[in-house]
């Protein structure tokens, strides 16, 4: 049997998610792959898609995008990415239903593992840092970013945000990291003892960072957050600044004057995976790919696992994946 995760209307997660069992998939069809799974993560973003479902879905929704397993069979027509191969260790992304012990996916969103990571990396080989990857083409495109200015992120100590500060410090870019907390500030300089941190707990934190800059102008700002704090990244900006959201946190909304974005000349950009999958092209999306596993392979100490949890631990593993404070994804070994 096949034992796999569905929901059939929105809401939160832990009440909506259920397991099914189906008859177990044998033989892919042409251009698919079968994979066994060994382990999923549970990413936030995850949550968030299944909380917003709009109204009642006639037939079971796939739940997940991303997990990882060992190719069991190969259908026939497959263009296979380098190293993927029957009993290979693979991690599949994007694709729609990888919460399941099977998965048939599609071999263009299959790729191969490499030995030297293991389960609990190869389970969020791709989309953190393909988000990562796609961080770093905004801040560059930045004319200013890379010279004189620098950059800053909040939620520095998530799983995107660590690998944020790991790929700045391999290019020598410079960058400020942004925390809510001073647990989460002392445990960042752990990791990062040469990036300055300035937790948001302390009022007049924007002036810490400020301090932090050293007087090189803020150019570009990452913020998954949204409401209060983008605003407050929004003031740190400089002339022509840029602020990149990747995420929507915060339940209210960015509040900012027109006189703010106007007079500073400030660029606002929302982007995502999502939409990273949708206009990339074949290319850009290869070439993305092969970044994001060299992210994982050099910064490979940074992809924690907050917790492990079995599939029939669904509704624990849900609740883990957006408790406060927690350091690493979630990971479901089915």
């Amino acid at each position: 049997m096949n034992r796999r995760v569905v929901y059939t209307r929105g809401g939160l997660p832990a009440d909506v998610l259920t397991v099914i069992e189906e008859p177990e998939s044998v033989a892919p069809e042409r251009g698919q792959v079968l994979i066994h799974t060994t382990a999923f993560s549970v990413h936030p973003g995850d949550l968030q898609a299944i909380e917003a479902y709009p109204g009642m879905a006639a037939d079971p929704v796939p739940a997940g995008l991303e997990a990882t397993g060992v190719v069991e069979a190969i259908g026939g027509g497959a263009r296979l990415a380098p190293g993927v191969k029957v009993g290979g260790r693979v991690t599949v992304f994007p694709q729609p239903g990888a919460w399941s012990q099977w998965i048939v996916a599609d071999a263009e969103a299959v790729v191969a593992v490499p030995d030297e990571l293991s389960d609990d990396v190869a389970a969020q080989m791709l989309a953190n840092p393909l988000t990562t990857v796609m961080l770093r083409r905004e801040a560059q495109e930045h004319l200013a970013f890379g010279y004189d200015g620098l950059l800053v992120q909040t939620a520095a100590g998530s799983s995107v945000g660590r690998l944020v500060t790991g790929v700045c410090q391999f290019h020598n870019l410079a960058l400020v990291n942004v925390v809510r907390s001073d647990r989460g500030a002392a445990e960042l300089r752990k990791r990062f003892p040469d990036v300055p941190v300035v937790s948001t707990g302390h009022q007049g934190w924007a002036d810490e960072v400020r301090k932090a800059a050293g007087g090189r102008p803020v150019s570009v700002a990452f913020d998954p957050i949204g409401g209060k704090l983008a605003e407050s990244l929004l003031d740190l900006l400089t002339l022509g600044g840029k602020l990149v959201s990747y995420g929507q946190i915060a339940e209210e909304s960015i509040s900012v004057p027109a006189s703010t974005v106007l007079n500073k000349s400030l660029t606002l950009r929302g982007k995502n995976i999502g939409r990273w999958l949708s206009e990339a092209s074949a290319e850009r999306r290869a070439s993305d790919v092969a970044t994001a596993k060299q992210i994982a392979l050099g910064l490979k100490g940074q992809f924690d696992v907050a917790a492990m949890y079995s599939l029939g631990e669904l509704a624990k593993a849900v609740e883990h994946a957006v408790r406060p404070g927690k350091v690493g994804l979630v990971l479901v070994r089915p």
